[in-house]
């Protein structure tokens, strides 16, 4: 089980979000926590108004609301009955057990999830400590649950939770099927909430790989000049598509000025889960000694990551941006630093590794236990050799390519014996 706390300041935003994808059919309400009605009789302004009423109690307490999501295995059974009873028993260990809190189980994604809403000050006015709720009291939880109800640890190597916000589906939005602005909005929503991003470049990184895109408008526009922001949706080959809509219109308003605090507040959050990517990443990168940009978007994306090459309009790339979708984090290239060789993540490395063309092949590195098996001489033949096969191999370019494609063991014609035979050395006479 995976357990996500966002705390925020309005808790009729997280109404909003969770009361529209019970409309969208994608949501419902399971548990009413504290209300003294029945599931069925609550509307939006009963549900709001029974937060808000805790919340005056103490004004001085801005950050109040809480968004939190339970996610389980995609394998692992679950019905209503069972997430009541995770749901409770998790308030309770976290200290909410007494407050009033809704629990909606959403059905947008591969795996079972689901959302609850609640406010952090109680009936007398003194608000719940919320500092590290997260890593003193949720991850305490979580484990005690788990093991309770027989769920997989959010530790196991087999544990994998798929992405929960779904891209939105152009071919809809083009012909007019999809309410473009309420599916910006949930993936706008989605995004802010769970991604730690630091900037506007990636933030539309990962707006993009749900085909949503944030846009200033040109430096010389008097909407750039005045913090503007537009959202359109982007079709396949990244144009937008529709009538691009304000970020103001929005309920929940992300607009420019309220990102910029995110991106502050990001830049801390974000740092605990920096290793873990480049690791990764470098798991990919070390493997090969150059492979097509095909090849490398393929295999970055088994380890949960996407790479987005930044380029101008006359196609020169100049940047690059992962998306760690599994730590839900975005890091440029260049802010990485250097990996375990050495080397770092920039756009200017990763083109060197990069074949020209995706017609030249791609192949693994050699292991360097072959290469040690070598002598000077030896590599002088292999690489004779290598010239001589060169017309068998159409798609390698030079002589050293093939040689590296010799070595490899996977090759048709490697010779794993290449090292010369020791001479025996006579036994030196006995001095008497």
């Amino acid at each position: 089980m995976v357990a996500k706390i966002i705390i925020g300041e309005s808790i009729k935003g997280i109404l909003h979000y969770n009361e529209q994808k019970v409309t969208e059919g994608s949501a419902r309400l399971i548990l009413a926590n504290g209300f003294a009605t029945e599931i069925e009789e609550l509307n939006f302004q009963n549900k709001a108004e029974r937060f808000e009423h805790l919340n005056r109690l103490r004004p001085s307490v801005k950050k109040n609301a809480l968004h939190i999501s339970l996610n389980f295995h995609s394998s692992e059974k679950m019905d209503d009955a069972k997430m009541q009873r995770i749901a409770t028993a998790y308030m309770e260990r976290i200290g909410f057990g007494e407050q009033p809190f809704l629990v909606y189980r959403h059905s947008d994604a591969a795996h079972h999830h689901f959302h609850i809403a609640t406010v952090s000050i109680k009936r007398d006015g003194t608000p719940i400590n919320l500092n590290n709720i997260g890593k003193m009291e949720s991850e305490k939880a979580r484990k005690s649950i788990e093991e309770e109800f027989g769920l997989m640890p959010a530790e196991s190597k087999k544990y994998r939770v798929d992405q929960s916000i779904k891209p939105l589906d152009t071919n809809k939005a083009k012909y007019g099927e999809l309410p473009t602005k309420r599916a910006i909005g949930n993936v706008v929503t989605a995004v802010m909430n769970s991604y730690r991003f630091t900037s506007l470049a990636e933030y539309n990184a990962v707006l993009g790989q749900f085909n949503v895109t944030a846009d200033r408008g040109h430096e010389d526009s008097e909407m750039f000049k005045k913090k503007g922001l537009l959202y359109s949706i982007l079709d396949s080959q990244g144009n937008k598509i529709g009538v691009p809509i304000k970020a103001s219109s929005f309920y929940n308003k992300p607009i420019l000025n309220k990102l910029e605090k995110k991106f502050e507040e990001n830049a801390e959050k974000r740092k605990p889960y920096r290793n873990d990517l480049k690791k990764r990443i470098d798991q990919v990168l070390n493997r090969y000694e150059r492979l097509t940009k095909t090849t490398l978007l393929s295999e970055l994306k088994k380890n949960g990551i996407a790479l987005i090459f930044r380029q101008n309009t006359e196609g020169f790339i100049y940047g690059a941006t992962f998306v760690d979708h599994r730590h839900k984090c975005v890091f440029n290239g260049s802010s990485l630093g250097k990996g375990s060789l050495g080397k770092d993540y920039s756009a200017k490395r990763l083109k060197e590794l990069l074949s020209d063309t995706d017609r030249i092949r791609t192949y693994l590195k050699a292991p360097a236990t072959l290469t040690n098996y070598l002598k000077p001489k030896q590599k002088l033949k292999l690489m004779s050799r290598a010239k001589n096969t060169l017309s068998v191999h159409p798609l390698i370019s030079t002589s050293k390519e093939v040689l590296l494609e010799l070595l490899n063991p996977e090759h048709p014609h490697f010779n794993p014996y290449l090292k010369q035979k020791k001479r025996k050395r006579k036994p030196k006479p006995r001095q008497l």
